[in-house]
């Protein structure tokens, strides 16, 4: 007991979506007692602790002292709403960054990562004196300094991950991980992006919602999660950093020529909607004609003349950073068990976090319903 950290209790129960009282109520304890745990001011009993490990669903040995942890806040991350998701969910979102650093620390212990090349960030901040803060003169300024040129990114999130940054698309959390929706933080020795698997199943959407995270974590170092005017900037950041206007803008029909609209999104890798909306900015449409493209847009989903592709098609669109690092340390030796030993989680946790998901069977009994 005397090298029991609070803080992974918190952790963990927090991971596991759990109120002090409905944790309280598994172990046989009170709501208090739970919270004095955390607090740090009582130790919970040896039988208490193994009780609230399996509860937990995390070995006993999670709860010991001596671990790299770095610890967030919920305010350190760039959520999109805050009316959307409750307390419980962001909380888990922030504690499962918190782990996909560990991992990545774990990895990085054994394999050389790319070293971060985001400009501004050092130590887990962002402070950019001389970057620009206007959106649109921030992503060429960022496309300058990744050497992107003026024209299509085809591999966005491999271009993310090849300059140090972490990228994960896995359901951190459940049927509840669309409601939190993608998000960002540059609270952590490597700034972090955290994609959505509901926005995957769209490939012009999932590039655009990472050019969005990418934006607040160049402009916004002080985050204001649920911020309509910073959701606003990262949008037009977005837009900004994967279709240039300088590069767009004469290609841009000055009607509304889905011909031609679709072959820029191929080329572009961007939404039909989205080049409508370049349009409009522009001054090439009006607010009108930009209203019946959306509309006509919308027939055409309804109608299944538009079929999203989803980014499994896309290697390029997929993280893999985390995977290939420990590919590398399986070829020395590494296992996921050993690895899951020294993190002091259970396999499937870090088959999770490594993008691997559960590839074990669903079985049931003979003879009973489905």
């Amino acid at each position: 007991m005397a090298v029991f950290d609070p803080a992974r209790l918190t952790q963990a129960r927090q991971l596991a979506g759990m109120t002090k009282a409905a944790l309280a109520q598994q172990v046989g304890v009170s709501a208090a007692a739970v919270g004095q745990w955390e607090a740090s001011t009582t130790p919970p009993r040896p039988d208490h602790l193994r009780r609230a490990a399996e509860v937990l669903d995390v070995p006993i040995g999670f709860f010991a002292l001596g671990r790299p942890y770095a610890q967030l806040d919920a305010s350190a991350a760039h959520f999109r709403s805050l009316r959307s998701t409750r307390v419980s969910q962001r909380a888990k979102a922030i504690r499962f960054v918190e782990q996909t650093w560990e991992l990545a620390y774990a990895l990085e212990k054994r394999v050389q990562f790319p070293p971060v090349d985001l400009p501004g960030f050092s130590g887990g901040e962002i402070y950019n004196e001389d970057f620009p803060t206007d959106p649109m003169r921030a992503a060429q300024a960022l496309r300058a300094a990744w050497q992107l040129g003026n024209g299509p990114i085809p591999h966005l999130v491999r271009t993310m991950e090849t300059h140090g940054l972490l990228v994960t698309l896995v359901p951190f959390a459940g049927a509840d991980t669309p409601r939190i929706d993608a998000f960002a933080t540059s609270r952590l020795p490597r700034p972090t992006v955290v994609l959505t698997p509901d926005r995957a199943n769209d490939v012009y959407r999932h590039r655009f919602t990472a050019a969005h995270e990418l934006g607040h974590l160049l402009l916004h170092g002080d985050p204001a999660p649920g911020d309509k005017q910073q959701e606003r900037e990262a949008d037009m950041f977005a837009a900004e950093l994967l279709t240039p206007r300088e590069a767009i803008g004469p290609l841009l029909p000055d009607r509304l020529d889905f011909n031609a609209f679709n072959e820029l999104s191929l080329a572009w890798g961007v939404s039909l909607k989205s080049l409508i909306y370049r349009c409009r900015e522009l001054g090439l449409v009006s607010e009108a004609t930009a209203r019946r493209g959306y509309q006509r847009i919308e027939q055409m989903n309804k109608l299944g003349l538009i079929v999203p592709e989803p980014v499994t098609n896309y290697p390029g669109e997929t993280p893999c950073l985390l995977a290939k690092a420990f590919a590398l340390a399986r070829a020395q030796g590494l296992t996921q068990v050993k690895l899951a030993n020294e993190l002091q989680w259970k396999v499937p946790r870090v088959r999770q976090l490594l993008g691997e998901g559960d590839s074990r069977p669903a079985l049931k009994l003979v003879g009973q319903d489905a």
